[in-house]
C-alpha cells in the first residue's frame, strides 16, 4: 500500500493551504473592521487590557501563581497599552512597539516555564496518592490564550503601519495607506502584498497575453 499514504500526504497539505487562506481571510476581515470602527476598537482593546491585569492580579492572590511571571505579564501589558497612545498608528521604530515584540516572547517563556516545571513536579511525585494540583491541558491553553497572546495578537491586527499623514496635492500617499488617505492594517497590507506578489508572479508567465 503505497498510493494511500501519497494521497493522505496531499489531503494534508491541500487541507494545510485551505487552512492558512481561511485564517488569512479572517484577519483581514478582522482588519477591515477596526479601520471602519477605530473608537471601538480602542475603547475595547483597552479595556481588555484592564481586564487581563485584573486577572493576573486575581490569580497572583488567590491561586498562588509565582510574582515575577506575574510582575511580567503585567508590566507587558501596561507597555500595551502604551502603544494606544496613537492607536491605530504605529511606527516600526517605536521604542514602545519594539518593547512589545520583546515582552511578549519573554511574557511566553515565563509562563512555559512555570507550567512546564509544574508538570514535572507532578509526574515525580514520591507516591501516586499524593495530591497535586496541576492544572489541565484546558486551562493552561486558556491562560495563554486569554493572558498572554490575545492583547499582543489583537493590537497586531489593529495596528496601522507608516506615519499619520493625510497626502496633500503633489505628494506621494501616505505609507500605511491605500493611497486615498485611509490608513491600512498591518495584517491587511501584508496580506495585499502576498496578493500582488503571486498575481506578478502569474502573470510573468503569460508574457505574450495581454
Amino acid at each position: 500500500m503505497w498510493i494511500l499514504p501519497l494521497i493522505g500526504y496531499a489531503g494534508a497539505i491541500v487541507g494545510f493551504c485551505f487552512l492558512t487562506l481561511s485564517i488569512a481571510s479572517g484577519l483581514y476581515y478582522l482588519s477591515e473592521l477596526v479601520e471602519e470602527h477605530t473608537v471601538i476598537a480602542k475603547r475595547l482593546l483597552t479595556r481588555m487590557i484592564y481586564t487581563v491585569i485584573g486577572l493576573q492580579t486575581t490569580l497572583f492572590l488567590f491561586d498562588g501563581f509565582p510574582f515575577w511571571p506575574t510582575v511580567l505579564g503585567i508590566v507587558a501589558h501596561l507597555v500595551y497599552l502604551g502603544n494606544m497612545r496613537r492607536f491605530p498608528f504605529v511606527k516600526l521604530s517605536d521604542p514602545l512597539f519594539l518593547a512589545s515584540c520583546v515582552l511578549v516572547l519573554c511574557d511566553h517563556y515565563a509562563w512555559f516555564r512555570h507550567f512546564s516545571a509544574a508538570q514535572s513536579q507532578a509526574y515525580h511525585r514520591s507516591t501516586y496518592y499524593e495530591q497535586a494540583d496541576v492544572p489541565s491541558f484546558t486551562m493552561i491553553a486558556s491562560y495563554f490564550g486569554l493572558c498572554v497572546w490575545m492583547v499582543p495578537f489583537a493590537l497586531f491586527v489593529s495596528l496601522s503601519a507608516g506615519d499619520n499623514v493625510l497626502p496633500t496635492m503633489g505628494t506621494e500617499p501616505a505609507r500605511g495607506s491605500d493611497g486615498n488617505g485611509k490608513p491600512q492594517g498591518m495584517v491587511k497590507a501584508l496580506v495585499d502584498y502576498v496578493r500582488n506578489a503571486i498575481g506578478e508572479a502569474a502573470g510573468s508567465s503569460h508574457l505574450g497575453r495581454p
